[in-house]
């Protein structure tokens, strides 16, 4: 029994003396108790500063040619030969397609055999005008048979001119036989072959024709945002879209070289999504721009005096909108809700939700919650929060 006692008295030593040699490490982040509490963690801040930023809306869009024709059969027959070489420019009224004119040829020689036949009945009606004329005055022809006279000559006079009118006619529907390029353009890919039947009635699609530059580059937005880009900053007003400056990236992240000017907004709201459609015209020299295919605008609309610009990793996009953190004075965090407007380079425009003098958490938002509070990188740790330095045993 005492050899038990004394060797428990010995290990309670050895503990005693542990403890006064400093390993109650979990001491050290300034809370009470064995498990200390963790210090606050270390975050990058900056402050909220307002400056005139250029007023950028990005929109997505897609080109389109600003004239477009379509190239349709107008006479009824078998195509005989394509004239035109597919993807290149044409002239108006160059001839693209010819399509077989015996039996429209056919109609033309009928009709001036009617014109013929008609012209000389006519002459057969005035030449017994003419001779009933002396005779009706001496009573050798009654006046009735005179006054049949004439009409017969009216009739006949309007035999010709129908007769010369058929004719035109099918002269007019000869010459549709060679098709001819109605506007100047790049001709696409023909939509028929030699030998194809093309019908007059049903408007035969041939071919398409667009005009390359200058081109149209078309966005849509909602009828709100448009609103608010007119009302922005110094942004002009409906009389000066000409004014306005566009920029577009292409597919391939690459900037559009030539910049192009806002020309038309539609006076129109679609009443089932609310938006409304803009357009801008840019050159296309190059013919780089195609029509259909999808670009990125950047509209400038003026520049707004009082800005705010914020990098884009310090702002968090999820489903209810974009936020930030912002740092309050006793250094805890909260989440705030932001109005973004465009983008700038890596900053977005902030159009509402901040103030100038506010701290914003740049880098390390992530490890931080609600509530907490931080420590902002370069600012002075809080009272209490310093390490303390180790002791030796």
């Amino acid at each position: 029994m005492t050899y038990t006692i004394a060797r428990r008295f010995a290990f309670g030593s050895i503990l005693l003396a542990l403890s006064a040699c400093g390993g109650g490490g979990p001491q050290q982040g300034g809370g009470g108790g064995g498990m200390g509490a963790m210090p606050p963690p270390l975050v990058v801040a900056m402050t909220v500063r307002t400056q005139e930023v250029p007023n950028i809306v990005e929109l997505p869009g897609r080109i389109q040619a600003v004239r477009t024709a379509e190239v349709r059969a107008r006479a009824d027959g078998i195509v005989e030969r394509r004239l035109y070489q597919e993807g290149t420019d044409v002239t108006a009224g160059q001839p693209m397609f010819r399509i077989d004119p015996r039996d429209l040829s056919q109609q033309v020689e009928q009709g001036r055999a009617a014109l013929a036949r008609a012209e000389a009945a006519r002459a057969n009606a005035a030449s017994v005008v003419r001779r009933y004329t002396p005779l009706v005055n001496e009573r050798a022809v009654s006046a009735q048979e005179f006054d049949q006279a004439q009409a017969t000559l009216r009739q006949e006079t309007a035999n010709v001119a129908d007769a010369r009118a058929a004719l035109a006619r099918s002269r007019l529907q000869l010459s549709y036989t060679i098709v001819r390029a109605p506007i100047s353009g790049r001709a696409g890919r023909a939509q028929v072959t030699e030998g194809a039947l093309v019908s007059a009635s049903q408007a035969t699609l041939l071919a398409t024709i667009e005009q390359p530059s200058p081109i149209y580059a078309v966005f849509t937005q909602s009828n709100a945002a448009i609103l608010d880009m007119r009302q922005a900053g110094s942004a002009p007003a409906a009389k000066a879209l000409s004014q306005v400056e566009v920029r577009l990236l292409l597919a391939n992240g690459r900037e559009y070289g030539p910049v192009g000017k806002l020309d038309f907004a539609d006076q129109v709201v679609d009443p089932q999504t609310g938006s409304q459609v803009i357009r801008a015209v840019f050159p296309n020299a190059e013919r780089l721009l195609l029509p259909g295919q999808f670009i990125r605008g950047r509209i400038a609309m003026g520049t707004s005096p009082n800005g705010i610009l914020l990098p884009a990793r310090a702002v968090q996009i999820g489903e209810r909108g974009a936020s930030v953190s912002v740092v309050a004075k006793d250094g805890s965090v909260t989440t705030r809700g932001v109005q973004l407007g465009g983008q700038t380079g890596s900053n977005w425009l902030i159009k509402s939700g901040l103030k100038a003098g506010e701290r914003i958490i740049t880098d390390g938002w992530q490890k931080v919650q609600p509530g907490q509070k931080v420590q902002i990188q370069g600012d002075p740790a809080p009272a209490g929060q310093q390490p303390q330095p180790k002791q030796g045993n």
